[in-house]
C-alpha cells in the first residue's frame, strides 16, 4: 500500500454521479485535506435516476452533474469530468475503456479509486449492473490499456496522450474488504456532500442516521474505537 504522502494525484471512476459519496466521500475529503489532488471521472449523467416525476427527464442529466460539482466542492475536489453515458445501458465496451484510459493518461494519478465489478450479493444495490460495468472498464483501462503505448493508438497519435501505469487502486463496495479509514472527523463533509445530491436524497428522512450507522458497523469490523466511522476498500497493487 502506498503512503499517502507518496501520493499527489488520485482518479476515481464511477457510474454515476452520487456513487462515490456514498461510498468514499469521507476518505476523499481526508486526501485533500493532505494536499492530495483528486480527479472525478463520472461514467453517465444519471439520467435515469430522480424521484419527483413533476421533473422533465430531459433536465436530470443537468440537475445531476450539477449536484455532483456541488458535491465534490464539498470535500475539496474541484475537477470533475463527466463521459456521458446513458444511465442504465453501461457496458464494458471498447469506447468506453479508451475513454477512461484518456483520463488516466491526461491525471496521471499515482491511485486510483473504482467501484467493484464483482457482484456483492449482501449488499445488491452496490451491484447495480453500471456500476460493475464502470468497475471492469476501469480495471481494463488501468490493466492493460492505459500502461500500454499501442492500446487506443489514437491517443497518442492524436492527442499526444502518453502512456501511464496505475500502481494502486482502491475498489469500493467490494464484498472481501481489506482496509479501512476513519472517516470521524470527515464525517460532516460527507453528509453534506450527500445532501447536494437533493434529487437523490431528499426523499431520506434520516440520511445521516442511516449513513452513520452504515459507518459504525464499518468502524466496529475495522476494530476501531467504540463510535468511530470507517470507510472500507480492497486493495489491489500493480506492478509498475
Amino acid at each position: 500500500m502506498l503512503d499517502d504522502a507518496d501520493v499527489t494525484r488520485v482518479l476515481v471512476v464511477t457510474a454515476h454521479p452520487d456513487d462515490v459519496d456514498f461510498g468514499a466521500s469521507g476518505t476523499i475529503a481526508g486526501w485533500t485535506d493532505r494536499g492530495i489532488e483528486v480527479t472525478y471521472c463520472i461514467v453517465t449523467d444519471g439520467d435515469a435516476g430522480g424521484f419527483d416525476p413533476a421533473v422533465p427527464r430531459s433536465e436530470i442529466p443537468g440537475i445531476r452533474r450539477r449536484e455532483q460539482v456541488a458535491a465534490a466542492a464539498a470535500v475539496g475536489v474541484t475537477d470533475v469530468r463527466f463521459l456521458g453515458y446513458r444511465d442504465g445501458e453501461l457496458t464494458v465496451s471498447h469506447g468506453l475503456r479508451r475513454d477512461i484510459s484518456r483520463v488516466i493518461r491526461q491525471v496521471r494519478p499515482q491511485r486510483m479509486l473504482v467501484q467493484t465489478p464483482e457482484r456483492n450479493w449482501e449488499r445488491i444495490p452496490a451491484s447495480h449492473p453500471d456500476h460493475m460495468a464502470a468497475g471492469e472498464a476501469a480495471m481494463q483501462a488501468v490493466y492493460p490499456d492505459a500502461r500500454n503505448p499501442f492500446a487506443h493508438p489514437s491517443l497518442l497519435d492524436d492527442e499526444g496522450l502518453e502512456a501511464w501505469s496505475v500502481p494502486e487502486v482502491w475498489v469500493m463496495s467490494h464484498p472481501t474488504l481489506t482496509h479501512y479509514v476513519d472517516i470521524t472527523e470527515q464525517f460532516p463533509r460527507k453528509i453534506a456532500a450527500l445532501r447536494a445530491h437533493e434529487s437523490q436524497t431528499a426523499h431520506m428522512e434520516d440520511l445521516e442516521g442511516f449513513i452513520r450507522g452504515w459507518a459504525q458497523r464499518a468502524g466496529g469490523v475495522a476494530g476501531f474505537a467504540e463510535g468511530r466511522l470507517a470507510e472500507g476498500f480492497f486493495l489491489v497493487s500493480i506492478p509498475v
